[in-house]
């Protein structure tokens, strides 16, 4: 199904947060892609560096602000409480607010990035009369949410969207409810660090090696197993340094602290350089020999993943998740228990005394990398929107024939 006239489809994607994360980078990357498709429209709850990034890329923004307190309540204060009530209270007027204005803009299509977009979103969809697609890129599991919002979500899941997008098969395994479902990969550009050859030649003559963690600062992401496995990996390797390449975010402000507090405690601070949030990803890479994403739980995708294996480093990655999806392991990267120091730095420390292996694995990964390019990402995209839209129609029409067949001989 194709809108009148041939026209692109009109769709409005909604995100609760303006700031450069994971969800909000792969959008930037897939707007540009949607272009002579699809007239994108993005709704944010708050202003920030994201609003210029999509425009960029081809889309309309506006900012419909979101109370602070709706907007950046964390998942794991998600409990039954007065507080609970409170937030439900705002939650349905900014709810009633973006219905109305969904009415105006008259979108073919909502398409929520986020996991609290998701909810409101959905709401707001469902009493514009405008149909819902669910892009989930969060694990609906009790090892990221408290029960009742899994229970939760997984039942909006069944009655909100018209049609649910994950990020990986790991994520759609969490939401078994819903209706219709497909997995799309985040889109990463390909050959993200150019040329490597070159970047090569400059590590070698520099004698000095950066291995990096890349992403937000977060318990979960596992950067403490991360320094410690360096640590016992180069007890005294001066030629060989860490990068920690991302901030703390929606506060975990005090996980960086015992980080850094760690890293004393280990005697490696003077190895072990926090970059803090960095937007031009590609230029922390390519002063990077090895990239390292050790999540202690289960990753939903791991976009940085795939950004490394563009770059053509050597990803060693925790296998579960996303990652066991994306890397074959020891083709293309190196697979590792989550939360295992002593293989992460057995496997760490092999890698950064043999080059030749580093090269191998970095040249694979490149190769693989150029499946997730934000083109075919597009196209599967497109598919899901017609897909969704011809069983929109489809159910029209079976209700028109019900309550006047008369009128359709």
């Amino acid at each position: 199904m194709s809108p009148e006239g041939g026209r692109p489809l009109r769709v409005v994607f909604v995100d609760h947060v303006a700031r450069l994360s994971g969800a909000e980078i792969a959008l930037t990357r897939l707007i540009p892609a949607l272009r002579g498709q699809v007239e994108c429209h993005v709704i944010l709850g708050e202003d920030g560096s994201l609003v210029e990034r999509l425009r960029r890329g081809g889309a309309t923004v506006e900012v419909l602000p979101m109370d602070e307190r709706l907007r950046d309540v964390r998942k794991d204060t998600v409990r039954p409480g007065l507080t609970q009530i409170v937030a439900l209270w705002r939650t349905l007027r900014y709810v009633w607010v973006l219905s109305g204005r969904l009415r105006e803009l008259k979108p073919d299509l909502v398409h929520t990035n986020s996991l609290k977009a998701a909810i409101y979103g959905g709401f707001a969809g469902r009493l514009a009369g405008i149909p819902v697609v669910w892009h989930v890129r969060d694990r609906i599991a009790a090892d990221y949410l408290p029960a009742a919002a899994v229970w939760a979500v997984r039942v909006l899941a069944r009655v909100l969207p018209n049609a649910v997008i994950t990020n990986s098969e790991a994520t759609l395994e969490t939401v078994p409810w819903a209706r219709r479902s497909a997995v799309l990969y985040n889109p990463v550009v390909p050959d993200i660090v150019e040329p490597v050859a070159a970047r090569r030649a400059t590590h070698i003559s520099r004698q000095r090696g950066y291995i990096g963690v890349v992403g937000r600062l977060a318990p979960w992401k596992g950067q403490h197993v991360f320094l410690d496995a360096f640590a016992k990996a180069f007890t005294d390797e001066p030629r060989v340094n860490a990068r920690l390449i991302g901030s703390a975010m929606f506060g975990e402000e005090a996980y960086e602290g015992r980080l850094r507090e760690q890293a004393e405690a280990l005697g490696i601070s003077d190895r072990v350089e926090f970059r803090g949030f960095r937007e031009d990803v590609a230029a922390e890479l390519a002063d990077l020999v090895m990239l390292v994403h050790c999540s202690i739980s289960p990753e939903p995708f791991g976009q940085v993943v795939i950004e490394g294996m563009a770059a053509g480093l050597p990803v060693v990655a925790s296998n579960e998740g996303g990652p066991a999806e994306i890397i074959t392991d020891g083709v293309d990267g190196v697979l590792v228990p989550p939360d295992d120091v002593d293989t992460l730095a057995k496997v760490i420390r092999d890698l950064a005394y043999d080059r030749d292996r580093r090269h191998q694995l970095g040249d694979a990964a490149a190769q693989s990398a150029k499946r997730f390019s934000p083109d075919a990402a597009a196209a599967k995209l497109m598919a899901i929107y017609q897909s969704v839209l011809g069983l929109v129609l489809i159910a029209a029409i079976v209700f028109t024939q019900q309550q006047a067949p008369d009128q359709l001989l």
